[in-house]
């Protein structure tokens, strides 16, 4: 059983607890290994209809086969995912090709699709793209038409809220962004009191706190319905390394409540890649290195707990799901017995019932290549059944 240093208030964050050593893993009682239960892929190389150029700033590559620019807007990398509870999920598209200053012309998206694990297959429905028409964003952005671009922000994770509206998490504020169900954004971006990304506009020759693309990473929806949990990928400065910062912002109220908890990472070069509600006090959490292919040594699953139940500002850290290491005992997508996610970047994770999540990749497209050396990872769709249940609030599963 893992522990990670979780302190609740702002005021403990300043007492600056030492890091703890680092121990082996094990799966505690009741845990062990999990098994993959459905497998569907996108391909790599899925275009938006009828949608603009992109990809001009990239360079011409190759890039594992593939060349740039693209006639169309690539359905790529995503970033967030929000099951709609109808056998369809909204994905979140990350931010285009890596950073700011080659994705100008990759429109922010969210599509609607439908994985089929009996064909293996995923159906892109539609979606739509996201903007600024009401110039709520109280800086320049990249077009006049104030669609809203990879190089405006970096959208990382999002949630679907009680009126169908949607809160999405960005990582060159960092900033949290509220958009209607169309895509219309409704407030201007809201910014994390002493928390700024080298992206982020305000910083004006300022020193910043946090690493380039390291802002909001996941985004939790709490079962209340209203509380949102967003998680920074990155260590703001002062805190100790490997350390990141769960903030809690009140929906009803518009602001940061000033309570917050602290993940430790397994190692300061590891990452998180997505958060979701268990309950009120416990989240699933992505951790992952940076390796994909054979390089890939560590995507994991844990189960978080927020509570301080030994008083001594540590709690429990389960390991629920190594996704190198699956059950695959019906070979489902043609893999053998064991079943590995080797991917660089695994952003995406529901809940779909009290044993079950559903994992997606990031692709970066068209640079990564972790399933097959040469060529562009698809986006897969994976269902993975843990081990034991997690007793999880009802209302986590709507």
């Amino acid at each position: 059983m893992r522990r990670i240093s979780i302190m609740v208030t702002a005021a403990a964050l300043t007492l600056g607890l030492a890091a703890t050593p680092a121990v082996a893993d094990r799966a505690p009682a009741g845990f062990g290994q999990a098994t993959l239960t459905g497998f569907a892929a996108l391909p790599a190389t899925t275009f938006v209809p009828g949608s603009e150029p992109s990809g001009s700033a990239i360079g011409a590559g190759p890039f594992n086969g593939v060349t740039a620019p693209f006639a169309h807007q690539p359905v790529q990398g995503f970033s967030g995912v929000v099951n709609r509870h109808d056998g369809t999920y909204d994905v979140l598209s990350d931010n285009g090709y890596g950073n700011k200053a080659n994705s100008a012309d990759f429109l922010l998206r969210v599509h609607r699709v439908k994985p089929d694990t009996r064909t293996g297959k995923v159906t892109v429905l539609g979606g739509f793209n996201l903007s600024d028409p009401d110039h709520k964003v109280p800086f320049a952005l990249t077009r006049a038409d104030r669609k809203l671009t990879g190089a405006d922000f970096d959208v990382e994770s999002i949630v679907r809220v009680a009126d169908g509206t949607y809160w999405m998490g960005d990582e060159f504020g960092p900033f949290l962004l509220h958009f209607s169900a169309t895509g219309r954004l409704l407030q201007a971006p809201v910014p994390l009191a002493g928390v700024q990304a080298p992206e982020n506009p305000y910083l004006n020759g300022a020193q910043p706190t946090l690493g380039s693309s390291k802002g909001f990473e996941g985004l939790v929806r709490g079962v209340d319905g209203r509380h949102l949990y967003p998680l920074t990928e990155g260590t703001v400065t002062g805190d100790t390394p490997g350390d990141l910062r769960f903030s809690e912002f009140d929906l009803c109220k518009g602001r940061y409540t000033g309570k917050r908890f602290v993940y430790r990472l397994e190692s300061t070069s590891n990452a998180i890649g997505d958060a979701i509600a268990v309950d009120r006090h416990r989240f699933l959490v992505v951790e992952r290195d940076g390796g994909q292919g054979d390089t890939a040594k560590f995507k994991r699953i844990y189960l978080v707990d927020t509570r301080d139940r030994d008083d001594d500002g540590l709690v429990d850290k389960t390991l629920v799901a190594d996704l190198l290491d699956l059950a695959n005992p019906k070979g489902l997508g043609g893999f053998g017995t064991t079943f590995r996610f080797p991917f660089q970047t695994i952003e995406d994770l529901a809940l779909l019932d009290d044993r079950t999540v559903a994992v997606l990749n990031d692709n970066n497209f068209p640079f990564s290549s972790g399933r097959t050396p040469g060529k562009p990872d698809d986006n897969e769709f994976i269902t993975v059944r843990l081990s034991a249940p997690l007793h999880a609030d009802q209302r986590a599963l709507r």
